[in-house]
């Protein structure tokens, strides 16, 4: 059986992760999707979609469907809706985890490699985060769990963007960009997302393509990421300058970490191994394509908290500028610490 794959919604109280949901469910895509939400969720997504009985746990929905409650913890959920797959009672081709809205993304994540079983029949393609324009900056303010969902997204939703001027909507894109420079952003209204931009987006895959734009948290030249965001992207080398960013000191922060020499390997395990140690529970998702010693080919690698893992990637390419580029995103991080190591760690 092919890797079921897996997707995070996250997004703080009232950011629209159940209308999003309602609207990927009730497509039509032709996909069975299975939907597993925590009990505590703000608002259910049952009482209109949900043909169901009100003992089971697990329930079809009317377009076939299968939506459940997590009551135990999530990797007996997934182990059971996988067993039933398996037996021909459930069918479905992709599961989506909806939060509650003051839920860590992390330990969620890290489910999907801690344990074999689940890491053998689960492939967790992404995390996608809902920002609420209207009140995303008091949250981002005020709530630590706000900020740490921004720092785990591999895609960002802005919604209710309609109910704020540009100017807001503009200067919560930039701080957010700012905390986390890896993830595209785009605006939404009511849900409305093509499925594209929610599934098989591979933010987990280990692969060459680091989603930053490589002089995004230069100095002087904070412009926005080119590949995604093409209604506001500032012209290289202007400057950009927003009045409201620097009056917020968010504690969650992304820095990037670059250099054109070679990697010594076991320097370099010894000292990233040493890293996530102290500082694992701060540290939300790294990831990077480095250039090491004696070998011809890109090393890939990602973490979340304290799961780190590497892939061999492509070969360099003849011609093709050899060099490491790595992005940390985490809470308080101390980033000299970490750029004067990584320097350490050179050959």
């Amino acid at each position: 059986m092919s890797l079921i794959p897996a997707t995070i919604l996250t997004g703080f109280l009232g950011s629209g992760k159940t209308t999003l949901l309602k609207r990927v469910l009730t497509e039509a895509h032709g996909q069975k999707i299975a939907v597993i939400e925590n009990e505590f969720g703000d608002e259910n997504i049952d009482n209109e979609i949900l043909v169901q009985d009100r003992d089971e746990q697990i329930v079809q929905l009317n377009n076939g469907c299968v939506c459940c409650t997590i009551r135990e913890d999530l990797r007996s959920t997934l182990s059971t809706l996988a067993e039933k797959k398996r037996k021909g009672e459930l069918q479905f081709d992709r599961v989506v985890i909806e939060t509650t809205g003051l839920a860590d993304p992390g330990p969620v994540a890290q489910t999907f490699f801690m344990d074999d079983e689940i890491a053998e029949t689960y492939l967790l393609d992404s995390i996608l985060t809902l920002v609420d324009a209207k009140h995303a900056e008091q949250q981002l303010d005020t709530r630590q769990e706000a900020r740490r969902q921004v720092g785990f997204a591999d895609q960002i939703f802005i919604s209710k963007a309609d109910l704020v001027d540009d100017a807001s909507v503009e200067a919560l894109a930039h701080r957010v960009k700012h905390m986390n420079p890896r993830a595209p952003q785009r605006r939404v209204n009511f849900g409305e997302v093509p499925i594209a931009e929610v599934f098989d987006l591979r933010g987990f895959n280990l692969n060459a393509k680091l989603d930053i734009d490589p002089a995004f948290l230069d100095e002087g030249h904070a412009h926005h990421d080119h590949d995604h965001d093409h209604d506001h992207d500032h012209e290289h080398g202007e400057h950009c300058d927003h009045p409201h960013h620097h009056a917020h000191d968010d504690d969650v922060k992304s820095f990037v970490f670059r250099a054109d020499r070679p990697f010594n390997p076991a320097k370099l395990e010894d000292f990233l191994g040493a890293i996530v140690q102290v500082y694992g529970p701060k540290m939300l998702r790294y990831k990077g394509v480095l250039y090491m010693k004696g070998s011809d080919r890109k090393v890939v690698f990602q973490g979340v908290h304290q799961l780190m893992g590497s892939d061999l990637g492509p070969k360099w390419a003849p011609g093709e500028k050899k060099g490491s580029k790595m992005v940390f995103i985490g809470i308080d991080l101390p980033r000299q610490v970490l750029l004067e190591g990584l320097e350490q760690c050179l050959a």
